[in-house]
């Protein structure tokens, strides 16, 4: 077991915020050459570290505390009205939960998410290899859970099973559905599993209070937020 005290850690030069116009940021990466463990990424986890692929990081942005690691706790939470409307108009979506893996239908509706509503950013164009190297992980506990609506996949919440709750990593979705909300849909569904498993938290990743893509975070309440080495509501 890797003791986290002797972990060593990176950090990226500065780069452009992806979140905040005008601004830089600064990634502070877990040694890639590490061995995390389950329980390594649980604690990681637990101090506000999020995966990406193999890599693990957070935020390191000097003179700037605008991403705040926020979890669910799943016991405390009460589904909005609308939210049960939601939930009822997607009474016809089947959700199942599958190993993490590549799959050509996976990746074509990933492309088409990505294309439409990530045109514009680091991550476009989308590629196989970028699908791969971003989702899934050598030591992670991953699942894909896949909303199908009358047999075609609509959308894939991409989540890491931790002993003491799930990290929900990415969502990606059928861009022409709209009117079905599927990424709030895919936040309720992972909601309601951890309760079925009987797992405290599902940790949401970043929350930024300028920045519009992060807001619909807002919605689940109530939220944790992990500042000054503790998580508070």
């Amino acid at each position: 077991m890797t003791d986290l005290s002797t972990l060593r850690f990176f950090s990226t030069p500065a780069h452009s915020c992806s979140y905040l116009e005008d601004r830089l940021a600064t990634t502070l990466f877990v040694d890639p050459n590490a061995d995390i463990t389950p329980e390594l990424y649980l604690e990681l986890s637990g101090i506000g570290f999020r995966r990406s692929g193999d890599y693990l990081y957070r935020p390191h942005c000097r003179g700037c505390q605008a991403c705040i690691p926020v979890r669910i706790p799943v016991t405390l939470f009460t589904p909005r009205r609308s939210h049960k409307r939601l939930l009822k108009r997607n009474s016809d979506v089947v959700v199942t939960r599958e190993p993490a893996r590549f799959h050509p239908e996976f990746y074509r509706l990933y492309a088409r998410y990505i294309e439409n509503k990530h045109g514009d950013g680091d991550m476009f164009p989308p590629s196989e290899e970028q699908f791969a190297s971003f989702l899934m992980s050598d030591w992670s506990d991953t699942q894909f859970a896949c909303f199908r609506l009358d047999g075609k996949l609509v959308a894939v919440a991409v989540l890491d099973q931790l002993s003491h709750g799930i990290s929900a990593v990415y969502t990606f979705y059928e861009p022409t559905l709209p009117e079905r909300s599927l990424g709030t849909l895919a936040v309720l569904w992972q909601i309601e599993l951890c309760k079925s498993l009987e797992l405290p938290h599902v940790y949401l990743g970043y929350w930024i209070r300028d920045c519009q893509k992060m807001r619909y975070k807002d919605q689940f309440k109530p939220l944790e937020y992990f500042t000054d080495g503790h998580w508070n509501q």
